[in-house]
């Protein structure tokens, strides 16, 4: 399993230094990026996202929450080893594709709890990663839903031998980490369980130890 902490939890009156924290225990950094009109909340974009490459060597996992995805990812700075994700709701999902690979950086697609799976199906060959959401989308700090666990599962059975990573967002902790990852997923995203805590590090790590204890 590896682990990408969310910033959308961090202490934003001390970024640099939250991000540094997670340095050499997480594997990437997770920059929920919220228009206020796909979802029902404003965060931050391309300002704060590139203003952080200089205080993280972490690749970047960019989870674009907006309406027109194709439109604003090529404004992130990104490489080989970045994902930028889009929504399937979102407008125009082949042209975010076609934007995003040509940024020349990972193509993850995410959906909604409650859109059926086989609304990714026509693309799961264009796209090397995909994020499950389990929780509605929007806000950090919500109660994980447990009927994602059987979503991973048909998810993996539906991306069969494709080379796609599986990763999952919202509400995991240490008490329920090793389900998820049992279930099928290879990247957890975690906000308020490693940001949330008095030592984001510890928290890391404890979640990692849970995944596999």
């Amino acid at each position: 399993m590896k682990l990408s902490p969310s910033i959308l939890s961090a202490n934003f009156a001390n970024l640099a230094e939250e991000v540094k924290a997670v340095e050499g225990v997480a594997h990437f950094l997770h920059f929920d990026v919220m228009d206020g009109h796909f979802v029902p909340n404003l965060t931050f974009g391309p300002l704060v996202v590139n203003a952080l490459r200089r205080c993280s060597s972490l690749p970047f996992d960019i989870h674009l929450m907006i309406e027109r995805p194709a439109l604003y990812a090529p404004r992130f700075q990104v490489g080989p080893e970045d994902v930028i994700t889009f929504h399937v709701e979102a407008k125009d999902p082949q042209e975010a594709i076609q934007v995003i690979r040509r940024l020349g950086c990972k193509v993850g697609i995410s959906l909604k709890p409650g859109t059926p799976l086989s609304a990714i199906k026509p693309y799961l060959a264009q796209v090397d990663w995909v994020l499950v959401m389990s929780v509605e989308p929007g806000f950090g700090g919500q109660k994980f839903m447990p009927e994602a666990l059987d979503r991973i599962r048909k998810l993996r059975k539906l991306i069969g031998a494709r080379p796609v990573t599986i990763a999952v967002d919202g509400g995991i902790n240490p008490g329920n980490v090793r389900q998820v990852v049992e279930a099928g997923a290879e990247v957890i995203v975690a906000g308020s369980a490693v940001f949330g805590a008095p030592d984001p590090r510890a928290a890391a790590e404890k979640l990692i130890q849970a995944s596999h204890a």
